[in-house]
C-alpha cells in the first residue's frame, strides 16, 4: 500500500497474517479469535513487493536508474508497481503468496526450539560510538542528520518538491530555506556525514524536543539455539546479512555453536534506515536516511557482538546498562484539536444519506453513506469493539448475525468532512462499502 492510500488497512504481510488467522480461527471475526499469526519485520530496508519495477507513469518507459528519474516529469513520475491492477489487488496477491508459503512451513516444521532463555540489553549513545575498523584505525558515528535523498522518497512512495535520489550536492534554494528556518549545520556534522549532503541536521535541533534520539537500544534474546537480534531501525538486505553472520560467528567463537540468528526489525526505538558503507556512498533514499553516518552498520555489528559474547560467556551481569535516554513528561501538543461533533444542518447522527439498494448481484459493491461522528473521538469508547459491522438476518432464528467487521478485508470505511450550508463545520459523513 503506497503513500496515496488514505485508508487504515494492512499491507501484504498484514493481509498474510489476516488470512492465516482466519484459517486458524474458524467461526471468529477478524481479530477476535485465540490464534495470533505474527508476520514480523526483519531486515526490510530495501525490500519491495512492487515486483514490476519502476516505470514512468506518464510514458511507460523504465526509470531504473541511479536517480529514479524520468526524462519527462523527473522523479515524481517514477513509480514501481506490483503484479495487480492496483495496490489493493497487488497487496492481496503478494499477501496470499506469503500466506501459502507460511502454511507450508508451518505444516513441515520438524525442529522444536528448546533450551534456556537469556537476554542482553544496553542503552548506547549512537551519535558517539568509536568503531574499530582494524587493530590500529578507528572511526566515529555522527550526530543524526538526514540527506537530500531522504526527501525524494522511494519508487514505492515518491516524495514531493522534486528531490531526486542519489543527490550528492546541496541545493542553494533548500540550503537557504534550511539555514533561515533551522540554522546552519556545524562543520563537524557536515564532515562526519560525507558524502551525504545534509538537508536536516536533526542532531543539532532540540526544540520543542530533540528531533532524533541519541540514546538507543541494542538487545539480543536467545531461546536455546535461536537468537533474536532486536534492531532499532530498518536494515537493508546486505546490512542484515552482515550483522547475522557477525553475531553467529561471535557465538561460535565463544562456545555457542550452531546458533540460528534472526533479525527483528523496528524494535524499541525507531532510527530510520541502516545501510552498508558501500550503499551509503550512493546516497539513495535509505542511505540518506541512515542518520548516524556512514559507519552506522559497523557500529551496530560491534555493539551486537558485545551482547552475543556476554550471553555466550554468561557475563551479562557485568555489562554496563549504558546512558539512559531522556524522559519527556510533556509531549508535543496534538496539531489537530478535539472539537465537539455537530451533525450537518437538518440532519441528526445516524441519518442515512445514501441508502443501500434492495438487491445486489454477486461481486457488486454495497455502499451506504450516513451521518457519523469523528472516529477519533471513539478511540477510548469501550462500548463497542468495532467501528462497523455487516450483519445477516437469519430467518430461522429471527436474529441478525455479524458476518464482517471493520477488520475484514471486504469492508472499507471512509470519513469525510461535510459542508453544512454556507458554514464549513467539523461535521462528518461516513461512507462504508462492502464486497462479498
Amino acid at each position: 500500500m503506497n503513500n496515496s492510500n488514505h485508508l487504515v488497512n494492512s499491507d501484504n504481510v498484514g493481509y498474510a497474517a489476516y488470512l492465516f488467522e482466519q484459517d486458524k480461527n474458524r467461526g471468529h471475526l477478524p481479530g477476535e479469535g485465540p490464534y495470533v499469526a505474527a508476520f514480523a519485520s526483519s531486515n526490510l530496508g530495501d525490500v519491495s513487493p512492487n515486483i514490476l519495477g519502476p516505470h514512468c507513469i506518464n510514458t511507460g518507459e523504465s526509470c531504473d536508474n541511479a536517480n529514479s528519474s524520468c526524462p519527462i516529469g523527473g522523479p515524481e513520475m517514477c513509480m514501481a508497481s506490483g503484479p495487480g491492477q492496483d495496490m489493493l489487488e497487488s497487496t492481496q496477491m503478494i499477501g496470499h503468496l506469503l500466506y501459502e508459503r507460511a502454511k507450508e512451513l508451518y505444516a513441515s516444521a520438524s525442529q522444536e526450539v528448546t533450551g534456556s532463555l537469556a537476554s542482553a540489553h544496553q542503552w548506547v549513545n549512537m551519535s558517539d560510538v568509536t568503531v574499530w575498523l582494524n587493530s590500529t584505525h578507528t572511526v566515529k558515528t555522527c550526530k543524526p542528520a538526514l540527506g537530500y535523498s531522504f526527501a525524494a522518497g522511494t519508487i514505492d512512495g515518491v516524495g514531493g518538491l522534486n528531490f531526486s535520489q542519489g543527490t550528492m550536492e546541496e541545493d542553494p534554494f533548500w540550503k537557504m530555506i534550511r539555514d533561515q528556518l533551522l540554522g546552519i549545520p556545524s562543520e563537524e556534522i557536515k564532515e562526519c556525514h560525507k558524502p551525504k549532503p545534509i538537508l536536516l541536521h536533526t542532531g543539532e535541533l532540540s526544540k520543542p524536543h530533540p528531533w532524533h534520539p541519541d540514546i538507543i537500544d541494542v538487545q539480543i534474546l536467545t531461546l536455546g539455539s535461536l537468537s533474536i537480534a532486536a534492531i532499532p531501525g530498518e536494515f537493508t538486505t546486505m546490512s542484515g546479512r552482515r550483522l547475522r553472520e557477525a553475531v553467529e560467528a561471535e557465538f561460535t567463537s565463544n562456545g555457542m555453536k550452531n546458533m540460528t540468528v534472526v533479525i527483528s526489525g523496528l524494535c524499541n526505538v525507531y532510527t530510520h534506515y541502516i545501510t552498508t558503507y558501500e550503499e551509503y556512498q550512493a546516497q539513495r533514499y535509505e542511505a540518506a536516511s541512515t542518520i548516524y553516518g556512514p559507519h552506522t552498520l559497523s557500529a551496530y555489528i560491534q555493539l551486537f557482538k558485545v551482547l552475543a559474547k556476554a550471553i555466550a560467556t554468561d557475563t551479562v551481569g557485568n555489562l554496563s546498562s549504558g546512558p539512559e535516554p531522556p524522559y519527556f513528561k510533556q509531549l508535543i501538543i496534538p496539531l489537530i484539536p478535539n472539537i465537539v461533533d455537530r451533525a450537518p444542518i437538518g440532519t441528526t447522527f445516524g441519518d442515512v444519506l445514501q441508502p443501500l439498494k434492495q438487491i445486489y448481484r454477486v461481486g457488486e459493491v454495497a455502499e451506504v453513506t450516513f451521518v457519523g461522528a469523528n472516529p477519533k473521538h471513539s478511540a477510548e469508547n469501550q462500548t463497542y469493539s468495532t467501528f462497523l459491522t455487516v450483519e445477516k438476518y437469519e430467518a430461522t432464528s429471527e436474529t441478525w448475525q455479524v458476518v464482517t467487521n471493520d477488520a475484514s478485508w471486504e469492508t472499507r470505511p471512509w470519513w469525510q468532512w461535510l459542508n453544512a450550508g454556507t458554514v464549513l463545520s467539523n461535521d462528518l459523513g461516513s461512507r462504508f462499502s462492502c464486497r462479498k
